[in-house]
């Protein structure tokens, strides 16, 4: 049966000691390990090719535990002259700490109302001009002497004055804004009050200029944000998804009933990659849309476009978004020819192709590394007890024996998904059976449980002709007939 454990040095599975580092979590796959890493630190592609099961998401996800973190942020900015064209902006982290320092140097003084001047705050609402009691400027009676806190609106000989400076500044007097000015050493200084809350802002005349200077900006939006994860997971599940679109607005752009076509914007998976790494599993299942990964690869670009010709957003365009990515792409040998040849020349021209692993020699080591991955698995599920070492030598004799049906002999199987299903089963009879720890007789029972429907039907009914004879209509036997017996279909040879 292979090479045994010492078991007796772990009392159990929480006993195991998991790695740190992400890739050393990946079970008997050296080479794909080793290249994945360098891979990582070059910025090359990767094209993992094997069965499901063992390990190539892990792999990829790992991947970006060694790259750098996005340092840079993407935003669509809306062109006056030209609103389906917004322009595309990348801001750097340098960039963008100076414009929140600039955001927060337009907020200005925040003051309390009795700071402030007695006719402004009363102005503004928080000084009742009866009783000179101070309160919220919500509340329109004085809960001091229940007089109404009337502002005193008459025109001073410099009111007219001082909104023609306001207006200057961009800021006009009303109930929520009062400016006036006041003596700043030798100077008189333009200065605006605006209510805030329960407090006053003060605005003086360089916060003010800064505004205006901020407010003349063409309004934006963050499609990219610069705090994001570094991986992602495209499934290709529609073009949207994976190359970005244009949202619908049935009023389309217009500016009092619709939204801008910058607002609209939604970035696709290459372009929320950008910097990071852009995992595709089975890969062959894009299809024609390989060639647009092809583009995003070779340009480091791609432009977001309303891809449905029907909506508002069929007219707007984005060129030029930013797409520096490191493909990490997936899929089984016998759909490795479905791999479009520019795009896989891509990938080897500027990175590795690996073989991965299906099994690993049965030892005394490779089991070790096995109790690691039943321990991660574990860990990873968080609703089961971890499992006592008499029922992780079953799990690991069940991954010996999935080998041995695979024609490989003193091995343990890769295909270690399966494996992990079988170990969360054994954890719901634990638990359903009132254990502290995964028993034996657990693993027992989820393996009498857990097999393949296919496996159930051959049992209870022989074959799969039997069970269609039996359950299925005329029409079904026919149907499913030609299903099962299709000599193209490998899954049943």
């Amino acid at each position: 049966m292979g090479t045994y454990v010492n078991y007796t040095e772990y009392p159990d599975t929480s006993f195991i000691k998991i790695p740190s580092n992400p890739l050393d979590r990946v079970i008997g796959q050296e080479e794909a390990v080793r290249l994945a890493l360098i891979a990582a630190k070059q910025r090359r592609n990767l094209l993992l090719v094997g069965p499901p099961g063992v390990g190539k998401s892990m792999i990829a996800q790992a991947m970006s535990f060694y790259i750098s973190r996005p340092e840079e942020e993407i935003r669509v900015v809306h062109n006056p002259s030209y609103p389906e064209r917004p322009f595309i902006e990348v801001r750097t982290i340098a960039e963008i700490e100076n414009e929140k320092h600039e955001m927060n140097s337009i907020e200005g003084e925040i003051i309390e109302p009795k700071d402030a001047p007695d006719n402004v705050a009363q102005r503004l609402g928080y000084k009742c001009p009866h009783c000179g009691f101070y309160s919220s400027p919500t509340e329109s009676v004085c809960p001091n002497c229940n007089n109404p806190k009337v502002v005193n609106n008459t025109q001073g000989p410099f009111n007219d004055v001082f909104n023609v400076i306001g207006v200057a500044f961009g800021v006009n007097n009303n109930n929520d804004r009062v400016t006036q000015t006041r003596k700043v050493g030798d100077k008189e200084q333009i200065v605006v009050y605006e209510k805030y809350g329960d407090k006053i802002r003060v605005l003086d005349e360089k916060t003010l200029e800064r505004r205006r200077k901020l407010e003349k900006k063409s309004p934006s939006k963050v499609i990219v944000p610069i705090d994001r994860n570094p991986f992602v997971l495209a499934t290709g599940a529609s073009e949207t998804e994976l190359l970005g679109d244009v949202r619908h607005d049935p009023y389309g752009g217009h500016p009092q009933l619709g939204t801008m076509p910058y607002e609209r914007i939604v970035a696709g998976s290459v372009h929320m990659a950008h910097e990071g790494v852009l995992f595709i599993d089975e890969i062959t299942h894009l299809g024609n849309l390989q060639r647009f990964i092809l583009t995003a690869m070779q340009e480091r670009k791609f432009p977001i476009v309303g891809r449905n010709p029907q909506s508002a957003g069929a007219s707007v365009k984005v060129d030029d978004v930013p797409t520096d990515f490191i493909l990490v792409a997936a899929c089984n040998i016998q759909d490795l020819q479905y791999i479009l040849s520019p795009l896989r020349s891509r990938i080897v021209g500027n990175g590795y192709e690996v073989l991965m692993e299906n099994s690993i020699p049965d030892t005394k080591e490779n089991r070790m590394k096995y109790l690691q991955f039943i321990a991660q698995e574990i860990n990873v599920d968080g609703k089961i007890p971890h499992m006592t070492m008499d029922a992780a030598d079953l799990i690991i004799n069940e991954g010996r024996r999935r080998a041995l049906e695979e024609h490989k002999s003193n091995a343990l199987t890769l295909k270690l998904r399966e494996l992990g299903g079988l170990i969360r089963a054994s954890g719901d009879m634990s638990i359903e059976n009132g254990h502290k720890l995964i028993e034996k007789s657990d693993v027992k029972e989820a393996l009498s449980l857990y097999v393949p429907v296919e496996e159930k039907i051959k049992k209870y009914y022989g074959s799969m002709n039997n069970a269609l004879g039996e359950e299925a209509t005329g029409s079904q036997r026919g149907e499913y007939y030609n299903y099962y017996n299709n000599s193209e279909d490998r899954s049943y040879q």
